[in-house]
């Protein structure tokens, strides 16, 4: 039997989300990683499929870091678009790298994004009809860490 051609991976470019946090939370050593909460202050969402501001809480970042600094997210946001609708978004993702870069993030520096791993896997849940697009859309993201919170250009995959 001949093996198929591997199926294309395609997606489109939705937004740049751009977030605000405030200071860790340090839960303490959990099942072999350092569990921090992280409280996503606000933000915005601008692209061609959505326009959006991101609201302030209950807003967050439940992140595991590994005794090798990798990071492993676990984000939940409420957005709200500029017709009015509300948008549940969460994702999931992992920031990693080599040890240095991951402690120059660590201390709030700016790092090139080139130099480290940071990608993300989104779903969205809303009750807005024009926005029920959302609903059956799966998003990847790259990340960039920047002092003030992290960066995602979001794309759906089509």
């Amino acid at each position: 039997m001949d093996t198929p051609e591997p199926l294309p991976l395609r997606t489109a470019f939705l937004f740049r989300m751009s977030l605000t946090v405030g200071p860790p939370q340090g839960i303490g050593p959990s099942r072999g990683a350092e569990l921090r909460v992280v409280p996503v202050t606000g933000g915005t969402v601008a692209g061609p499929r959505l326009t959006a501001e991101v609201l302030p809480g209950p807003a967050g970042d439940w992140l595991r870091v590994e005794p090798d600094g990798t990071t492993h997210l676990d984000v939940r946001l409420t957005l709200r678009t500029t017709t009015g609708g509300l948008v549940y978004c969460r994702y999931t993702g992992l920031r990693a790298g080599p040890p240095e870069v991951l402690a120059r993030l660590g201390r709030g520096e700016a790092v090139d994004p080139e130099d480290y791993y940071f990608r993300t896997a989104l779903r969205f849940e809303t009750g807005a009809p024009d926005l029920a697009w959302l609903d059956r859309t799966i998003a990847v993201g790259v990340g960039q860490r920047r002092p003030e919170g992290p960066n995602y250009d979001v794309y759906a995959v089509l």
